[in-house]
């Protein structure tokens, strides 16, 4: 069963929960689900939501009604980085956070970002389920979180409410919205663009009132937020692909037995397939509508001139103290 919660409702359910008494009216022999929440940020119709809500159904099913999941999407218990703090104290039992916000806790994980280190998102998840997937596991289990799926963010483009973007010269001037994702920001001040770092739930109206000229997401973000009504030049630069990792606490992983930790995970990984798929579609679906909209400019970007132009972003991030995960990850891109 798949519940909604709001900020709101899920703090005053939970003084609510401490204030009532302990003696619940139940049928005899019937036993309270026991409510687990997970907070994530896309917009309903975003592929992220639905496939959380789907991991929700699923389970209610696997537990045999033991376990249920309220989702709250669209930052509705706060932004990502607010999320993440809940799930390390266990407030909150999961979260599908995005690349750059779990960077601040993982720095490793934004090297998957690196500019053009993937063409496509399968090719990512090739890697990921290697020794790159196996060492950022390790990583989150230090800081009591545990993966139960890599999902997919896309693969990211640029639009702007200026001018088409065909080479990098054309960032010149152009203040970019990235999210707080240190590898972003490197990529984009290397290519000449002036950065901000903004909440995704406010960007839209960053957009419109002109605090920044553009920013860059994957088109199913693009679409879903209604960007492209306030960006109308929409510049396919592929420029990097992002992880969104689907998290839980340790706090709540560890409360669960044998049998409990596989239907989790069975649900967490049919929902990691559903997500996948859904990004696929929609990625082709949201191109093919944007072609169709005449009030939006779409183009190509030269990706020979943007790839060279941010080479110099590798070797920054080899140089940093996880050098030797970095160049491990970029070997394995060619193994």
């Amino acid at each position: 069963m798949t519940m909604t919660l709001n900020r709101r409702g899920f703090l005053a359910g939970t003084t609510a929960l401490l204030a009532a008494p302990a003696i619940l009216c139940l049928p005899r022999g019937a036993q309270a689900a026991v409510v687990m929440t997970l907070g994530h940020n896309a917009a309903p119709g975003n592929p992220r939501g639905i496939a959380a809500d789907e991991f929700a159904r699923l389970v209610a099913e696997k537990t045999g009604g033991e376990y249920s999941v309220r989702v709250a999407g669209a930052e509705q218990l706060g932004n990502e980085q607010s999320l993440l703090t809940s799930l390390r104290t266990g407030a909150i039992d999961m979260t599908i956070n995005s690349q750059g916000s779990c960077a601040a806790l993982v720095p490793e994980i934004a090297t998957l970002g690196l500019p053009f280190l993937f063409d496509t998102s399968d090719a990512a998840f090739k890697v990921l389920e290697g020794d790159t997937g196996k060492a950022l596991t390790e990583r989150f289990a230090s800081i009591n979180m545990v993966p139960l799926g890599w999902w997919d963010n896309g693969i990211r483009q640029i639009t702007n409410s200026k001018r088409p973007i065909n080479k990098v010269a054309d960032l010149a001037g152009l203040t970019i919205r990235t999210p707080s994702d240190p590898m972003t920001i490197d990529i984009f001040r290397t290519l000449g663009a002036n950065t901000e770092q903004i909440s995704f739930g406010e960007l839209y109206i960053a957009l419109q009132q002109g605090v920044v000229d553009g920013q860059e997401n994957p088109l199913t973000n693009i679409a879903s937020s209604k960007l492209y009504e306030v960006n109308p030049f929409i510049s396919m630069s592929g420029h990097k692909w992002e992880v969104s990792p689907f998290l839980i606490s340790q706090i709540r992983w560890t409360r669960f037995n044998d049998t409990q930790k596989t239907a989790i995970q069975e649900a967490a990984d049919a929902a990691t397939r559903m997500q996948r798929g859904l990004i696929k579609q929609a990625e082709a679906k949201h191109l093919e509508t944007f072609k169709a909209n005449a009030n939006l400019k779409i183009n190509e970007v030269d990706k020979d001139d943007f790839r060279k132009a941010s080479a110099p972003v590798a070797e920054l991030w080899k140089a940093k103290p996880f050098g030797e995960f970095v160049s491990n990850l970029i070997a394995a891109t060619k193994a």
